[in-house]
Order: structure tokens, then sequence, then C-alpha cells
């Protein structure tokens, strides 16, 4: 199971996934998100995740291009794709990740040509009918409005590729509660 911890911000934050057992650490490279992060603040540690652990950059409508120069200066092993990207415009030598938002109980594009399909809810930390992700037919990571006491429910309805959290443990935005964190992995990981 690859339980990703999303939003990563800072070092401390970044190594106590880690020591708790995360196996992606996802890193926001969209300037509006209160997550945001760039390469400068993460380039001075980030060689310090173990090669295990999934560099995951999480992007929005951004240039093939850029996230493939960004990728290669940081060292990310994933793009997450969030916007109105085409399969046409994927950057390439990456694994691809499209995220799609369920809304009104649509999955859309369940198709779409990705590695793995993410699948969130439709914002602000809420989740969705877990049901409808058995329409996808590819590795699925379930993320939206996931914590430490419903992830086990979720994992048990989808039986994901894997599961994402950001704001569910955070203490502010950017921020991740340990304790929390741990809670989520351990969850999660469970069986």
């Amino acid at each position: 199971m690859l339980v990703k911890i999303c939003g990563i911000t800072n070092r401390d934050d970044a190594m106590a996934a880690v020591d708790a057992g995360a196996t992606a650490l996802g890193f926001i490279f969209y300037p509006k998100s209160p997550r945001h992060a760039t390469a400068p603040m993460l380039a001075p540690w980030l060689q310090e995740i173990p090669a295990q652990v999934l560099k995951v950059g999480v992007f929005v409508d951004e240039a093939p291009e850029t996230i493939e120069a960004l990728a290669s200066q940081i060292g990310l092993n994933v793009a997450q794709l969030h916007g109105s990207e085409t399969p046409d415009r994927h950057p390439r030598n990456l694994t691809i990740w499209k995220g799609m938002r369920v809304r009104d109980g649509i999955v859309p594009a369940p198709d779409y040509p990705a590695d793995a399909i993410l699948l969130d809810g439709p914002g602000n930390g809420q989740t969705f009918n877990w049901a409808l992700a058995r329409q996808i037919q590819r590795p699925l990571v379930l993320a939206g409005g996931l914590t430490p006491e419903n992830v086990r429910q979720a994992i048990d309805t989808t039986n994901p590729y894997g599961v994402d959290i950001a704001s569910g443990i955070e203490s502010i935005p950017g921020r991740k509660d340990h304790t929390r964190m741990k809670q989520f992995i351990k969850a999660a990981l469970s069986s």
C-alpha cells in the first residue's frame, strides 16, 4: 500500500513522514496553494529522503518542459497533474498520475491514460462516495477528505493502490501534525 503525505513544505514534516512509514511525499508546485513549495526551499534537504520514497510533484496546467526541468533539478519521480492537461501534453520520463475531482457523483474520464489515477473529493477536505472508485481500471490513489479515522474504511471499500492525505493531518496549512500523521500511516498500513 502506497501512503502519500502531500503538501510537504519543510524538512521536519518530510522526515517525520518517512520515519512513520510514508512511501511517497507530495510537493505542490502550484502558487495558489497554501501548501505551495518551490525548488529553492526544497533543494537543501530533498536529497536526504531515502530513494525508495517516491517524490511526487503536484502541478496544475504547467508546461511539460517546466515539469521535466524541475524533476531533473530536484529528483522527482512522479508528476501528479491536476489541471486540464491532455495526454499529448504529459512530461516525458516521469510516472504520470492524473488527479481528478469527483463532483456530483461523477468520475471524470475514468479511462484517462496515466500510470495511476488519483481520485480526489470535491474540495475543502470533503470525501466522496468511495464506491465510485471502482470505475477506475488502473492503479488508483484515493484522496479527498481522508483522515486517520476513516482511511481504513476507505481502503476496505476501494482496494486502492495508495492513499493520499494533506489537510486531514495538518495543524495549519503546510504544517503537519506529526501525531495525526503517524496515526494515519499506521491505520493505512494496518490490515
